[in-house]
């Protein structure tokens, strides 16, 4: 008790240092927590940008393909999936229901998805969210658009306004669909995920725009209006993919085996998590970095303070030889030094871990909308031992300077220097 109550009178006469140190240990701790909570939110995040799916189902190719185009919106299908085999899928008993995915439009950049109004009541991101409105609602209309957030961000759209779609991902000769426009029906609030920017539209409307095109190419002389398309039969001849949710997962391997070996044409059924590891695996580098960061800065903030604890030390000669003179042992001296490296380790992570608490509550749905992040204010599992390794390593600065003061003689505090 002696020595922490020295230690405190200590602190208290030094209020502009130990400020300072406070002040260093927590911009260390804050940094180091924050480089592990993104890295550990960005892989979670990744891991489940589609939540709640047991099966993705494509033309046959990779896994990782498959998933990078379908989910990703990066690359493009090397096949399509005919009408018959998805409503064969559909129809399997295990399935409890389907997502289908028309890939192969654009708009400004933006990719546009084709699918039913199921993919509003099934996808699924993070931990089981379902998809929600910002303003809006689904498409109900044939040329009814909705709009992920990002889209809607950056060419600030609204509910009402009219965008054309193009044929094809981009290029100098993109072609458009401007005898068919559409009309913003609903836009997303922000996921984290690809469908922010994705414009969402009915499978009839993808066969709508392209009644008259044939193999990428509009047909000279066929010119089908907007109208005119409405009295058509718009049964999609095929799909790019599809989610499959199933009513026990305990089939999972059953059916993906089943849906490998379709006869009629060849297919691929992906567990999602399985193809996600994979493709975390291959980008999995970037996390390797973010460690590396993590432990300079760690580095520099412990150096930081053993070098104020130092410089500190030079000012407090006498202060140590007052104590050695009233009888104060020298590994009292040592234990007082490592104590004060100790409480201001302390302080200085408390300070840390409610910076960054505050600032993640304040930039959440900056980081949603710009970085598509998801920082959780929750303390990661992984944070705890390195809140532990901070306060060894700054105990441990502490002895330094506390070795010093052990080996200075008492006169070497007391005599006056000119």
């Amino acid at each position: 008790m002696t020595l922490l109550y020295l230690t405190f009178k200590s602190l208290r006469q030094r209020k502009a240092g130990v400020a300072l140190t406070v002040f260093t240990v927590a911009l260390s701790v804050f940094l180091l927590l924050g480089v592990e909570r993104v890295r550990t939110d960005a892989r979670q995040g990744f891991a489940s940008t589609v939540s709640g799916t047991d099966l993705l189902v494509g033309a046959r190719s990779g896994p990782v393909t498959l998933l990078l185009y379908a989910i990703f919106h990066i690359g493009e299908a090397t096949n399509n999936i005919t009408w018959k085999s998805y409503q064969d899928i559909r129809a399997m008993p295990e399935v409890a229901w389907t997502v289908p995915l028309s890939l192969g439009d654009s708009h400004r950049g933006f990719r546009v998805t084709g699918t039913d109004l199921d993919f509003f009541a099934h996808y699924h991101y993070g931990r089981g969210n379902a998809l929600a409105f910002a303003d809006g609602k689904p498409f109900s209309d044939l040329y009814d658009a909705v709009i992920g957030a990002e889209v809607a961000r950056q060419l600030h759209y609204k509910v009402g306004d009219r965008l054309v779609l193009a044929h094809g991902l981009g290029g100098a000769n993109l072609a458009t669909h401007a005898d068919k426009p559409f009309r913003v029906s609903g836009i997303l609030a922000p996921t984290g995920t690809p469908v922010d920017a994705t414009i969402a539209v009915s499978l009839e409307a993808i066969e709508a725009i392209h009644v008259d095109w044939h193999a990428g190419v509009r047909l000279p002389g066929m010119e089908t209006s907007a109208a005119q398309a409405r009295r058509m039969d718009l049964t999609p001849k095929a799909i790019t993919a599809t989610l499959v949710g199933l009513r026990s997962r305990l089939s999972a391997f059953a059916v993906q085996s089943a849906i490998n070996d379709y006869p009629e044409e060849p297919l691929l059924a992906v567990l999602p998590g399985v193809a996600l590891g994979e493709l975390w695996h291959l980008v999995g580098a970037a996390e390797g970095a973010l460690r590396v960061v993590s432990a300079m800065v760690l580095l520099v903030g412990m150096s930081g303070m053993l070098t104020a604890l130092l410089g500190m030390l030079g000012e407090r000669r006498r202060e140590m030889a007052v104590l050695r003179a009233v009888g104060a042992p020298t590994r009292a001296v040592f234990a007082l030094l490592v104590i004060e490296s100790t409480l201001l380790t302390l302080a200085g992570m408390l300070a840390g871990v409610l910076l960054l608490d505050g600032v993640t509550a304040l930039a959440h749905d900056y980081l949603l909308a710009t970085a598509g992040l998801v920082i959780d204010t929750t303390p990661a599992p992984g944070e705890w031992p390195l809140l532990a390794v901070v306060l060894a390593l700054g105990s441990l600065a502490g002895c330094i300077p506390g070795w010093v003061a052990y080996r200075r003689s008492l006169a070497d505090g007391l005599q006056v220097r000119l």
